[in-house]
């Protein structure tokens, strides 16, 4: 028999609406603007972002505008690859003579852009500073284990834990702590010196920060001679700068909608590649029905993960099996999979207890998210689909502030969040999973509980062997998917807009602007 066709969802029905909103907007601005570029510089480049740096200080940055760019103008003992090995960056060597020992053995060929040599000394006095209490520094948590550091000369570092933690060295890459001159003033973040492909030049808050190579760099002078960051905080106006060619790329910065409509600007081109930045559910399992690992199980199969990236995300993400993305190299693929089964759902909803009344509800659930559009678009989606498992949910968007103080206070059924870079470090696990993390102390926000999975936390924190510590973190993923204190959603993918002469962008999988420093202006 012919199937009759079927009439477009609410939420088909909205992102039509916007796309072609966005489409008739771009295609006006442009009829009435110049779209000659605005460059006269060709091995310039101008960068939009979405929002300032707070800090340029990498002892204080812990946003990610700020430890980008950091990224550009600091070095750090040690960097890493889109599979999270670590590799030496300032370290030309570095070994581990006991599980509370790290010696580096630094390059003696590198000096800072104000021409000083990079010394044991510098490296010391940063990781100190942090350190010390009096600093008010937000990294000196990461550094809790440092019993001590030792620089007995120019080129080698000692650091002396307390106890073995095998995720130290995620401490030392360049974005998150990088070296600073030991003798860094209190006003260092004005006119920030360090010793990566780029040094710095000017910042105008709130409108741009500009950074010209370092001649001097010892991994190679970078192509590019200057490139601008100019803060445009709407959206849409990013896309507009983009098209009229007055600006050359932008990354992660604009909605899936707007993609496609600028993929048709024959000046500009996508790059698209797998991210780790991780999109999911988190349950309260102090709920009565949440607290059934069957409840939260049939959720899963109550929603249609695929549809909603191909449909809501126009294909810009990855399904997430877990909360490490999936080439990390701790990484487990053979856990429990929860594919689009809406019967599956209903036959454990009534096995836990929660058939249908008569009107076909079995009950009321409420999701918190942000007011971001693409959220609540989510939201509006896994309430149709949630529908039909007999699950009706409310959906409450509130301001960030808001939703992050109700979640930490554990004030929320169910929340959509997203981790940004945390879920890459197998630490991760303790951070978001142990009993002893529930906030202040960590973000196990959702209250679970598991003896075997906070003995293997321990484990997987001292355990210094790679392929032991790979056995371990195995384990705990196998036991998060049939428990489910989240529901994975997806990763995102790192998407970049920019000019097409630029070729294809060599993005990293943490959607750092590492590349900036490998980019030739005319394309590979």
């Amino acid at each position: 028999m012919p199937r009759r066709a079927s009439r477009p969802t609410p939420i088909a029905r909205a992102c039509l609406f916007f796309a072609s909103l966005l489409l008739y907007l771009i295609v006006s601005f442009c009829l009435i603007s110049c779209t000659s570029s605005s460059r006269t510089d060709p091995s310039s480049l101008t960068f939009l972002i979405e929002s300032s740096p707070t800090n340029l200080d990498p002892r204080f940055a812990t946003d990610s505008q700020s430890q980008r760019i950091d990224g550009l103008l600091f070095s750090g003992l040690l960097e890493r690859d889109n599979q999270m090995n670590f590799h030496g960056d300032l370290a030309e060597s570095w070994d581990t003579p006991n599980p509370v020992t790290y010696v580096f053995h630094l390059r003696r060929d590198v000096r800072f852009h104000d021409g000083r040599a990079l010394t044991s000394a510098d490296v010391k006095a940063t990781f100190e500073f942090i350190r010390n209490p009096a600093n008010k520094s937000p990294k000196l948590g990461a550094l809790r284990m440092v019993a001590s550091i030792e620089a007995p000369d120019a080129a080698t570092v000692i650091f002396h834990l307390s106890q073995p933690y095998a995720s130290f060295t995620g401490n030392l890459i360049p974005s998150a702590i990088g070296i600073v001159p030991a003798n860094a003033g209190a006003d260092f973040s004005r006119h920030p010196v360090g010793s990566g492909p780029f040094r710095f030049v000017q910042q105008s808050q709130d409108e741009e920060i500009v950074v010209e190579r370092n001649p001097e760099y010892f991994r190679g002078v970078p192509q590019l001679a200057r490139v601008r960051f100019r803060v445009v905080p709407d959206a849409v106006v990013r896309a507009l700068e983009l098209r009229k060619g007055s600006a050359d790329l932008e990354m992660n910065s604009l909605s899936p909608d707007i993609i496609p409509v600028l993929a048709r600007q024959p000046a500009l081109a996508i790059t698209e590649r797998s991210g780790t930045n991780l999109t999911y559910l988190s349950f309260n399992l102090e709920d009565p029905a949440l607290a059934h690992r069957e409840f939260r199980q049939a959720l899963a199969f109550a929603t249609d993960r695929d549809a909603l990236i191909r449909y809501l995300l126009h294909g810009q993400a990855k399904l997430a099996a877990g909360v490490l993305p999936p080439d990390h190299w701790a990484a487990e693929a053979n856990v429990a999979q929860y594919p689009y089964d809406p019967a599956r759902a209903g036959q454990l909803l009534d096995a836990a207890g929660f058939p249908r009344k008569q009107n076909g509800v079995r009950l009321h659930l409420t999701l918190k998210c942000s007011t971001d559009e693409q959220a609540r678009l989510i939201g509006a989606a896994l309430q149709e689909q949630w529908r039909r498992a007999g699950i009706e949910l409310e959906l409450r968007p509130l301001e960030l502030a808001t939703l992050f103080s109700d979640v930490s206070r554990g004030n929320f059924q169910i929340t959509y969040q997203r981790w940004v870079g945390a879920n890459t470090d197998p630490d991760f696990f303790e951070f978001a999973f142990s009993s002893r993390r529930f906030p202040p102390d960590g973000a196990n926000r959702g209250h679970y509980r598991n003896p075997r999975l906070d003995a293997l936390t321990d484990q997987i924190r001292m355990e210094m062997n790679q392929e032991k510590r790979k056995a371990l973190c195995s384990e705990a993923q196998k036991i998060l998917a049939e428990d489910l204190p989240y529901l994975t959603l997806w990763f995102n993918d790192v998407v970049s807009v920019h000019r097409r002469a630029l070729g294809e962008l060599p993005l990293s999988s943490t959607a750092d602007y590492n590349f900036l420093g490998v980019l030739s202006p005319g394309g590979s």
